[in-house]
């Protein structure tokens, strides 16, 4: 399989996925909320799947969602099967992943840093405002 049906392939895994989170009934996945499919990595043969899982709330609800995608595999998979017109779904593998995590908090240190700078360039304006 070349490797750019691979990516083609795990894009429409990773939407299928994200759209069916609503579907499930687990009280771990919660119908998807403030939970994200971060990625998809499928193998170049097709035969594997990597599904990195990330929530809102940390990483230990990421955990938790991941055993609510692992007993919903069987039925995700038939919705890519379906979905995609495969013969063979590839394996998936649900990995917890604390991206967004780390993107909030790179955030919030970047706006600490404008806030530092914020009160200089205000002084600035208004010193040009008075000339």
């Amino acid at each position: 399989m070349a490797s750019h049906k691979a990516g083609r392939m795990s894009e429409d895994i990773r939407r299928i996925i994200s759209g069916k989170m609503a579907d499930l009934k687990d009280p771990r996945i919660n119908g998807g909320e403030f939970l994200t499919v971060v990625r998809c990595d499928v193998a170049r043969d097709g035969s594997f799947c990597k599904v990195y899982i990330s929530s809102f709330r940390g990483l230990e609800e990421a955990r938790k969602a991941v055993k609510g995608f692992e007993s919903a595999t069987g039925y995700l998979k038939r919705e890519i099967s379906n979905v995609l017109g495969l013969k063979k779904c590839p394996e998936l593998k649900f990995v917890a992943d604390d991206s967004i995590e780390h993107s909030a908090a790179i955030t919030k240190k970047l706006r600490e840093l404008v806030k530092e700078e914020r009160p200089e360039d205000e002084e600035d304006v208004e010193e040009s405002a008075e000339d």
